[in-house]
């Protein structure tokens, strides 16, 4: 379908930014690959999809000729960034041929023809919910680093999310440790939900979430629909029931210790050098008003590091992973953490001054 449009060189790569991401370089299907251009009365619109998630925006453009093709989204992206002129003229011919012009530069790349495009889904009936771009994105954060990669356990494949007695409930968890955070916010009657949402759409969620204005959910049975700005994100849901996370939480601790986030997160960063690469655990020794770090790997060495924090109780050692114990430090953005513990072969508790809590399991000592 010819189309002729002129365009922003700056605003179509901002749209393009946020819409290859979900393209795949190692597609079967050919037209996977490319972007939908779809230019109308409304400007134009880039639309790709990976057949799980799907991601449209719109674009300022002045449009002499409503139409639609595919192009290849990545060597688009190419293109237009490397074009000297700050605006672009895109000329589509019926054989899906696409020239562009800007300044003394000319380009031609041929396309596929729009209707072999996956067809993009529309919001059904599906039950709506509204929250601030920021506070989701903040709380994709705090969570979503202990999604499980292991893919014979598809249900933790993607975060939890339950929208429930005016508070929505995000958990992260791979069977070793677990990121639960939460956040009051107004649930509608009838639109109370829950569902699993795949790793690959909470990474371009994060992206594409902003720091103002609020992004709309439509829940429907298998997949949501998020929209945010000119911007669609569309994800299909994992099918399957989330186990029950709240039976891993340990009710009450014995002793509650509070320490600075960054001073823990360099000392633990710095002691993980001489973690052994076998074992992959550092100990954490508590002791009166004392907390020494140590990683010991018998062929190589040893790292040792010492902190003062406030504590009276008695003497426990714990062996923790230390990557699992700097993800939501690094994470988080509070300047003081609460480390909750029983003794050492009891899971491992890290809170906040809000609704944040993320249960470690230790390691065997050695």
């Amino acid at each position: 379908m010819p189309i002729k449009f002129k365009v922003s060189k700056e605003k179509i790569l901002d749209g393009l930014q946020r819409v290859q991401n979900v393209v795949s370089t190692r597609t079967t299907l050919p037209i996977l690959s490319n972007a939908l251009l779809q230019a109308g009365t409304e400007g134009l619109s880039l639309t790709t999809t990976d057949l799980d998630v799907g991601v449209r925006c719109s674009v300022e453009a002045e449009v002499s000729k409503a139409g639609a093709t595919t192009l290849p989204a990545r060597k688009l992206f190419t293109i237009l960034k490397e074009m000297p002129a700050a605006e672009v003229e895109v000329e589509v011919d019926e054989k899906n041929a696409a020239a562009f012009r800007g300044g003394n530069s000319f380009y031609k790349i041929m396309g596929l023809p729009e209707d072999e495009f996956p067809p993009f889904p529309k919001a059904a009936a599906a039950k709506a919910l509204k929250l601030d771009q920021a506070a989701l994105r903040e709380m994709l954060k705090k969570s979503a680093y202990a999604v499980s990669n292991d893919e014979t356990r598809y249900v933790l494949n993607g975060v939890y999310m339950s929208f429930k007695a005016d508070k929505l409930t995000i958990v992260a968890t791979d069977g070793r440790r677990l990121a639960l955070v939460e956040h009051e916010m107004e649930v509608p009657k009838g639109s109370e939900s829950e569902f699993i949402l795949p790793t690959k759409a909470v990474g371009e969620l994060q992206r594409l979430l902003g720091e103002k204005g609020d992004v709309t959910m439509a829940v429907g049975e298998n997949q949501i629909i998020f929209t945010m700005e000119g911007t669609t994100l569309v994800s299909k849901l994992i099918e399957g029931t989330y186990p029950n996370f709240r039976q891993v939480i340990p009710t009450e601790a014995k002793e509650r210790i509070s320490v600075e986030r960054e001073i823990l997160l360099a000392a633990v960063h710095r002691a993980a050098i001489l973690a052994s690469e076998k074992t992959q655990s550092i100990k954490l020794n508590f002791n009166k008003n004392t907390l020494t770090i140590t990683a010991v790997t018998p062929e190589v060495g040893e790292a040792k590091e010492t902190l003062a924090i406030n504590y009276k109780g008695k003497e426990i050692a714990i062996a923790f992973n230390p990557q699992y114990l700097m993800d939501p430090l690094r994470n988080l953005d509070a300047d003081e953490v609460f480390i909750e513990l029983t003794d050492e072969l009891s899971p491992g508790v890290i809170k906040i001054n809000q609704p944040f809590l993320y249960v470690l399991m230790p390691m065997r000592l050695a």
